[in-house]
């Protein structure tokens, strides 16, 4: 039963990410973990995990999990299971299917407590229904009913979610190490197969992949220099701590990657990222940073207090000589090390290293205190990073509060939220973050504490394009997310999604501010007429058309005037909210019954295609890669491989694609830009596309 559970939470993980990998150590003793698959409804029972199987697509930052489980009631009677895991990072929970009678039933999403409804009915019946739930910011819950005594159930879940890169890196977390419900035993331990396998595919080459957590797990090939592979494959094991993958990509300029879906007499969806390259020059200046550390009550589950330590020592011994630090700590009450910025020298470093040592996690969470304390050490010459690492637990009342101290921050104050574990408030520190100009980050156990402060380290101390605006002419482009553009760091790709009418190339303007100094580039970009290999990034588009919703929401203070139309996106989109949940019901005739209409089904029958061509592709560049393996080939004859062009770095036009094939791999258009030198260097920022600033608006 719990060996379930964590395989169900791996799998979210593991979508989450996207380019994860799960770690399963054959024949080691089971352990607690994260997830939990325990019995409800006073039915009782036990069940074990069979079988765990884990699909990963990475396409151009985009992740597509499906994971595929069969569970056990080892019981004698009948039982309801719950699933409770964390939410992965930015993941939308894209299909929950169930094996009914031998025969797939893709789920439908459907308004909250409707589907509840719907399912507590087929529950008093006893007869087959399955539901899954997002609980708050941070849990799912799915339920199944009935599950006979001795019985096997088959399920699968797919994840949709783009990659937080860092620096060149994309990190890839499978959250294992959670609890979910306290005062629960979760110990799991699969029984039969646990297979992972993880494709990765880049418009942008790929130097390296590895797992910081488990080096020896897993076998990875470089089949071409933009497309690698990490399988893993074992019976039996404990499933108990996180998984971290990463890969590292070679982008030696700042350039931008466009991929674009959209289906015949639609409109269409982009993705836009945008990455600073090495050509961004470095700024030679001390900087201030002021490390605000949780040491709250909450901070002692997961092993939180002790990765917050660990990550504090890794970025001190990151700075340079010029920087200056303090390290306050706070729970209902805030406390500071030094009273005074310190030079970042080896004894003040020995003598932080000893004050974290001494920290306990107890009491409650109040930030704003340590927050207005951390601003008075503002030195108007130079630059203040507020570096508040926490699982953002505070108080509800008081998170107003923080929005108004963000507001009323110095002029020359940054702040950025480090998120511990997986149990972890994300949208309150996100929002922190984004108000500030900062960035949020969100650092795993079972991650290189050292890469991550090298990045972090990496990101301040090249310049940050600030007020980015981008108008677009040649085709009508809106419902652009996010709608103001955050700053944009040296290792910290800026993802924009929307939506487009018309087609062809459209003449892109940027306009930013670097250090002080007015740009204007402009460059071209393609937009289809019709591109069907893509469809993945509307279901993106939806998750982050529903976030920038609720968060203008929530800055109004009230949700009311937004949740019609979460719902109308969520069900058209097939999205889990915390307002929708995926109902699945034993045959269409049920469905027709309660007016529900097959929108998922038909829009997993598209992805479905789309993602079966993709890895047919895939697989034949497997097969080319190994054609000098062994003897020569005797009269066969290989397939054509899919080419790869990349346009050549240049302010020009792209290669127009309005007469080609859509690209099964999803090639997105992706260029390096030259903005020439000047007084801050070669700008990178040359890419983004912004709307008419919102000409929709």
């Amino acid at each position: 039963m719990k060996s379930i559970l964590t395989r169900w939470k791996r799998r979210l993980a593991v979508v989450a990410a996207s380019v994860a990998a799960l770690v399963v150590v054959a024949g080691s003793e089971p352990v607690e973990a994260a997830g939990l698959l325990i019995a409800e409804g006073g039915f009782g029972g036990v069940l074990e995990i069979q079988e765990h199987e884990v699909d990963v697509t990475i396409n151009n930052g985009v992740a597509v999990t499906r994971v595929t489980q069969v569970f056990r009631n080892t019981e004698n009677r009948q039982v309801e299971a719950l699933y409770t895991f964390p939410v992965p990072k930015g993941a939308s929970v894209a299909n929950f299917s169930m094996w009914i009678d031998g025969k797939e039933m893709v789920g439908e999403v459907v308004e909250k407590k409707r589907a509840r409804e719907i399912y507590d009915s087929y529950k008093r019946k006893r007869r087959d229904p399955g539901l899954l739930e997002q609980v708050d910011y941070k849990r799912f819950e799915m339920r199944i009913f009935p599950i006979a005594a001795g019985a096997e159930q088959k399920i699968q879940i797919v994840y949709y979610q783009e990659l937080a890169p860092d620096h060149d890196e994309a990190v890839y977390v499978y959250p294992l190490a959670t609890v979910t419900r306290k005062g629960i035993d979760a110990r799991s331990r699969t029984t039969g197969k646990f297979a992972m396998n993880i494709e990765v595919k880049s418009a942008v080459p790929i130097a390296a992949m590895k797992s910081p957590s488990h080096p020896d797990a897993f076998v990875v090939v470089a089949h071409t220099e933009t497309y690698r592979q990490a399988s893993l494959e074992t019976t039996g094991g404990s499933l108990a701590s996180d998984v971290v993958l990463t890969y590292r990509v070679a982008r030696p300029r700042t350039g931008f990657d466009l991929i674009t879906s959209r289906q015949p007499g639609e409109d269409g969806f982009f993705m836009l990222t945008l990455t600073a390259g090495e050509d961004l020059a470095r700024m030679d200046l001390g900087m201030d940073y002021v490390f605000v550390l949780d040491v709250s009550g909450s901070m002692a589950d997961d092993g939180k207090l002790l990765v917050s330590k660990n990550a504090i020592q890794a970025f001190v011994r990151e700075l340079d000589e010029k920087d200056r630090f303090e390290i306050m700590t706070f729970s209902v009450s805030a406390r500071a090390l030094f009273g005074a910025l310190q030079p970042a020298s080896e004894d003040f470093e020995a003598q932080a290293e000893t004050f974290l040592g001494t920290q306990q996690a107890r009491g409650g969470t109040v930030l704003a205190p340590a927050m207005n304390a951390a601003y008075r050490y503002a030195d108007p010459d130079r630059p203040l990073n507020v570096v508040v690492l926490s699982d953002g637990m505070t108080e509800q009342g008081e998170r107003r509060e923080l929005m108004g101290l963000i507001a009323s921050r110095p002029a020359n104050a940054r702040v950025f939220c480090i998120g511990i574990g997986n149990e972890v408030n994300r949208p309150l520190l996100e929002q922190m973050a984004d108000e500030s100009g900062g960035l949020s980050a969100f650092v795993s156990r079972g991650d290189d504490f050292q890469r991550a402060a090298k990045a972090f380290r990496r990101k301040l101390t090249r310049p940050a394009a600030a007020d980015l605006v981008v108008n677009i002419d040649g085709v009508e482009v809106f419902d652009v997310e996010p709608t103001r553009l955050p700053n944009l760091y040296h290792g910290a790709p800026l993802r924009i999604y929307g939506r487009y009418a018309g087609s062809g190339d459209a003449r892109v303007a940027l306009e930013a501010d670097v250090r002080g100094q007015a740009l204007r580039r402009e460059t071209t970009l393609h937009f289809p007429k019709t591109d069907p290999g893509n469809p993945e990034i509307e279901r993106m588009w939806a998750t982050k058309r529903i976030d920038g919703l609720l968060k203008q929401a929530d800055r109004k203070g009230t949700r009311k005037p937004v949740v019609d139309e979460v719902i109308r996106l969520a069900e058209s989109y097939s999205v889990v909210t915390e307002y929708t949940s995926f109902l699945v019901l034993e045959n269409d005739a049920e469905y027709r019954r309660w007016k529900i209409a097959r929108a998922n089904r038909e829009r997993m029958a598209r992805d479905r295609k789309a993602q079966a061509e993709r890895m047919e592709a895939l697989a034949e560049m497997r097969r080319r890669a190994t054609v000098d393996v062994g003897p020569p080939a005797k009269q066969v004859q290989l397939a054509q491989a899919p080419v790869e062009p990349r346009t050549p770095a240049s302010s020009g036009s792209p290669q127009s694609t309005a007469n080609t094939k859509p690209d099964a791999v999803a090639r997105p258009q992706s260029r390096d830009i030259d903005f020439g030198t000047g007084p801050v260097g070669p700008l990178f920022v040359a890419a983004a596309y912004w709307l008419h600033r919102r000409r929709r608006q």
